[in-house]
């Protein structure tokens, strides 16, 4: 059985519980909720049984017109057909993923979930001749809830073997106003800075941030581009909040093969 959205509703999600599990949610454009209708699709989340924590699943994501036709064609953007951004609806879990593409409009890929609780998935395709779309999709894991985590609001924090340290350049930020948000890594050992960062997805990084809410919507979410031509071991996104709350930001650098993935929070204000 699968769910389906009525026509036109944007940002509509329904869901069912039988097994196979199917989730469909219609869409606009990347960066633009007023889309015309004709670059509206749908991607449908497809998996089987009860999902548990650490166990490995399959999801299957199927990309349709607004027809139900599979959408077979898509550009590569940031060296993948596909990025898959997974959190969990608490924001304690994050993983970034590439579904392989199987043909028809169909993408699959293995995931484990660290956790139980409930899931968001932000799909990040490009059709051929359309613009950036993303998908948001829902599924559950099973178990005990986990308990909520104390938000770490430091500015520098230690990953692996690097230091990143978080510094926006402006000390109050403010919804709708661009902001530079600069990353400063440094070797954990040396305390120098880094020598060996590698472009992750053809860029200097790459940046998730979403906004805490209950629900997690398609309005919750920002990707953010590196801004080049800055110092060798800084990474600077520039960005807009759109409206006031808590934020928290992923960025995931690429250190000699080794992807750090930084986790900072911000609050913006009106």
């Amino acid at each position: 059985m699968t769910t389906t959205t009525r026509p036109n509703a944007a940002h509509a999600e329904e869901t069912n519980h039988n097994h196979p599990t199917t989730h469909t949610t219609n869409h606009t454009e990347h960066g633009n909720s007023h889309a015309n209708a004709s670059t509206t699709t749908q991607a449908k989340l497809t998996t089987t049984g009860v999902i548990t924590p650490n166990t490995p699943t399959i999801l299957q994501i199927d990309v349709q017109d607004e027809n139900g036709k599979a959408t077979a064609q898509f550009d590569q953007f940031q060296e993948q057909v596909m990025h898959l951004i997974a959190v969990s609806d608490d924001l304690q879990v994050f993983q970034h993923l590439h579904p392989v593409y199987k043909g028809n409009g169909r993408f699959e890929v293995e995931v484990q979930f660290p956790q139980s609780g409930n899931y968001t998935l932000f799909s990040d395709y490009q059709p051929t001749g359309q613009p950036e779309q993303v998908s948001v999709l829902k599924t559950q894991v099973a178990g005990n809830t986990a308990p909520v985590a104390q938000s770490d609001w430091s500015r520098t924090k230690t990953f692996n073997e690097t230091i990143v340290g978080f510094a926006p350049n402006q000390a109050t930020i403010r919804a709708g106003q661009e902001v530079v948000l600069r990353f400063n890594l440094q070797d954990a050992a040396s305390y120098q800075p880094i020598t060996d960062l590698q472009p992750y997805l053809g860029e200097k990084g790459h940046l998730v941030i979403l906004r805490q809410s209950p629900t997690l919507t398609r309005e919750s979410y920002i990707h953010a581009h590196a801004v080049q031509n800055t110092p060798a071991n800084q990474i600077h996104f520039a960005t807009r909040f759109p409206q006031r709350g808590r934020y928290k930001l992923w960025g995931q650098f690429n250190r000699n093969g080794e992807i750090i993935t930084a986790d900072f929070w911000v609050e913006v204000v009106e």
